[in-house]
């Protein structure tokens, strides 16, 4: 941490661990930050708890700024260098006529399968249709008073797609997905045009509200070979990151993939790298001066020794350089990532000495 309180640029205010910031704009730092994909939730036995105590299904939970911002907090006595809000990415499908339920998972009560369907959808103001977005940053902005800065987040258009014509997650395959593309691709540019007009109102709101960075996820992005990604992904990646640009820091994530072609083309400014592209490789092919997020395996660290997840989170700290980089998984926390783990990860980064 810096002494004064360090602001950086495109940031309305100084904090005292600005390390993610300056990470954020390609800087040196003392360290490197950590935060985590999904850090609060799932794992953390105090989020259970606080969902037990709340009795709201999840999407009302979401909705509610107290809850939500006290589990967007949680992650802090952690030692995380930055908190991003808990939300879900399909919070702003709902005022476009697709409100997704919990149960668990997420579940659209008619899928879209038709063109009619995409015609029904509309776009909206989300100042106005949601107003609890601002609350909440705003409640996890007071109660930090400065200590770290508070992230956003999107889902991507054809993230967000899969989602509405799938009905609900999906794995390796989307084959309602791939149909609906092949049957309807004007409706299906029609449907990424409107979510990408949303997708851009979102990011503005949370802007507006003080986040000082914000990451875009396509999360679909495995389910897509490199062509179907230049058609109908990266173009409405590139016209969100276009439109904001310069109002903060950028992070594209796209789950798996491996073109870092593609990747960089999108126009943000960092790039979440998954764990098979280690960071010197990234840099050897895209220049030194690369900024980077990653990039341990999310399901290694359930799964690998403990000996065997250090020696990988080593190399990608040392790979990183305290230079332009945040330590970050390769997805977000899966529900069964020991907890132990969690935080044993977060206190080897903070400590780590190059």
């Amino acid at each position: 941490m810096s002494d004064p309180r360090y602001t950086a640029p495109g940031a309305t205010r100084s904090y005292a661990n600005d390390l993610v910031l300056r990470a954020a704009c390609g800087e040196r730092t003392s360290r490197t930050p950590i935060w985590l994909m999904r850090q609060a939730g799932r794992t953390d036995p105090h989020y259970l708890k606080m969902r037990e105590d709340a009795g709201l299904p999840l999407e009302e939970l979401f909705h509610h700024p107290e809850w939500a911002a006290r589990i967007s907090l949680l992650p802090k006595r952690i030692g995380v260098d930055a908190i991003i809000y808990f939300q879900d990415i399909l919070t702003p499908l709902g005022p476009m006529g697709a409100p997704f339920m919990f149960a668990p998972g997420p579940t659209l009560v008619h899928p879209i399968r038709t063109p009619d369907r995409v015609d029904a959808l509309t776009t909206f103001d989300a100042a106005a249709e949601l107003p609890f977005i601002p609350d909440i940053l705003g409640r996890v902005a007071d109660e930090l008073d400065g200590e770290m800065p508070v992230l956003g987040f999107a889902g991507a258009p054809l993230t967000l797609a899969v989602f509405l014509i799938e009905g609900g997650s999906f794995g390796a395959d989307a084959p309602n997905t791939h149909q609906f593309i092949n049957e309807y691709p004007e409706a299906t540019r029609e449907l990424l045009d409107k979510l990408t007009d949303v997708t851009i109102d979102y990011l503005r709101l949370q802007i507006d509200a003080g986040i000082v960075a914000w990451q875009l996820f396509e999360s679909a992005a495995h389910l897509f070979d490199v062509s179907q990604y230049r058609e109908f992904a990266l173009p409405y990646q590139q016209r969100i990151f276009e439109t904001l640009r310069g109002l903060t820091p950028t992070i594209m994530f796209a789950r798996e993939w491996t073109d870092l072609t593609t990747l960089h083309a999108s126009g943000a400014d960092i790039l979440s790298l998954p764990s098979s592209i280690s960071i010197a490789g990234a840099r050897a092919i895209l220049g030194e001066d690369l900024r980077v997020q990653g990039n341990l395996g999310n399901k290694f660290l359930i799964d690998g020794e403990w000996a065997e997840i250090e020696h990988a989170a080593t190399a990608a700290l040392r790979e990183g350089g305290q230079r332009g980089h945040i330590f970050n998984l390769s997805h977000g926390l899966l529900s069964t990532t020991p907890f132990e783990r969690v935080t044993k990860l977060v206190e080897f980064v903070r400590s780590f000495e190059g």
